[in-house]
């Protein structure tokens, strides 16, 4: 095997939300982390894949820059994806398809482009393996070629399905958020474990999961698998030295204060059975209720949510209603500090005050504005 000691590797992540897998790789030690449009790059090693993959909670996956370089004609891109040394890091039987996308560039057809990369790919493997034919029956290394403004850049997926598939959600209501957007809202709110936390519009738990999983120190790839497991090049002992890390990381003694409530008894059951499967069952209190119902405990709280958006006319009444309810609920919560995602403009008029802090998000393809209602922080401890 002839990898480099040192590689770039690529977290990427949904727009606006950049800066916050950038202060998360910073915080794990990658101090070079850069940030560009929906993507963070930085320096790694093999061990590096298994620690950011088991780690990175707002990120969607982690990649392998494995070449860029300009490509106007389809030569060019040939000749650069083939100067790769390809055998390095895919073995003889290895499986290798690859994916692609084109933006404002000459090279504009993207079926062409993936033919052109796994053309060039096979070409250089017949070289370093000495064979004609690849059966392609062994651990799957997807590659991406992507076409921005002329410039190449070959990339080989160390995740698989997306990182936001935590292991713990095996079903879902309407519209649900991602877990790596939720958590991204979470460590953009600086909620920390030693304070409440509450959701009134909790669907299927996915934002008081992940706060439990901060709370408590959780690895969020800990109950899932990655195919670079199978990778010669990433070996087992370092996948178990990475979990047995993350195992000795939880810090499951630090008493939790989370709960949520929904009006949708289904999307309460939901939220409980995916409580119980990220290991959390009980230290999650779940309720069926209404937003004029709510009443959360403690002092220096936060409620992060993601309300209703309401399509129809119907629905858009009944959704600032609850929002009008929701600040009502507000009023007696003087020292909590509230924060909602929203594509709704009048959020702000509905629950009654103005927001201290905003930040434009995109929760799928839907913009919305993340409205942060800030109240007086809890004393130093």
């Amino acid at each position: 095997m002839r990898i480099p000691e040192q590689l770039t590797l690529i977290a990427t992540c949904a727009m606006g939300i950049e800066a916050v897998v950038a202060r998360e790789l910073k915080d794990l030690g990658y101090a070079d982390a850069r940030t560009e449009n929906g993507r963070v790059t930085f320096t790694g090693t093999p061990a590096d894949i298994c620690r950011a993959n088991l780690w990175l909670r707002t990120a969607d996956r982690v990649l392998i820059k494995m070449a860029e370089f300009p490509a106007v004609t389809f030569e060019e891109l040939f000749q650069g994806v083939k100067a790769v040394d390809w055998a390095a890091f895919i073995p003889e039987y290895g499986e290798f398809p690859v994916n692609g996308r084109s933006h404002k560039s000459q090279l504009s057809s993207v079926p062409a482009c993936q033919s052109v990369t796994k053309k060039a790919v096979v070409e250089k493997m017949r070289e370093s393996y000495g064979t004609e034919w690849f059966n392609e029956d062994g651990p799957l290394f997807t590659l991406e070629v992507t076409m921005l403004n002329d410039i190449a850049t070959i990339t080989l997926d160390t995740t698989g399905p997306s990182l936001h598939k935590r292991g713990y959600r095996k079903t879902t209501v309407e519209a649900p958020l991602k877990e790596t957007m939720a958590a991204a809202l979470i460590l953009l709110s600086r909620w920390g474990p030693h304070r409440p936390f509450y959701d009134p519009f909790c669907g299927s738990g996915t934002l008081p999961i992940e706060a439990a999983l901060i709370g408590w120190n959780i690895a969020p790839g800990l109950r899932r698998s990655f195919p670079s497991e199978r990778w010669d090049f990433v070996p087992e002992e370092l996948w178990s030295q990475a979990r047995d890390e993350a195992f000795d990381a939880v810090r499951d003694e630090i008493p939790l204060n989370i709960g949520g409530s929904d009006i949708d008894p289904e999307a309460v059951e939901i939220a409980k059975a995916s409580a119980k499967r990220a290991g959390l069952g009980t230290e999650i209190s779940f309720s069926v209720q209404p937003v004029a119902r709510f009443k959360a405990e403690g002092k220096f709280g936060c409620v992060i949510t993601n309300p209703p958006y309401g399509e129809r006319l119907s629905e858009e009444e009944e959704v600032e209603k609850m929002i009008r309810q929701l600040g009502r609920a507000a009023l007696d919560l003087q020292d909590w500090s509230f924060f909602a995602i929203t594509p709704t403009e009048n959020f702000e008029q509905n629950f009654g005050k103005k927001a201290d802090k905003r930040r434009k998000l995109f929760n799928g393809r839907i913009e919305c504005q993340f409205l942060q209602f800030l109240g007086p922080l809890p004393p130093r401890r």
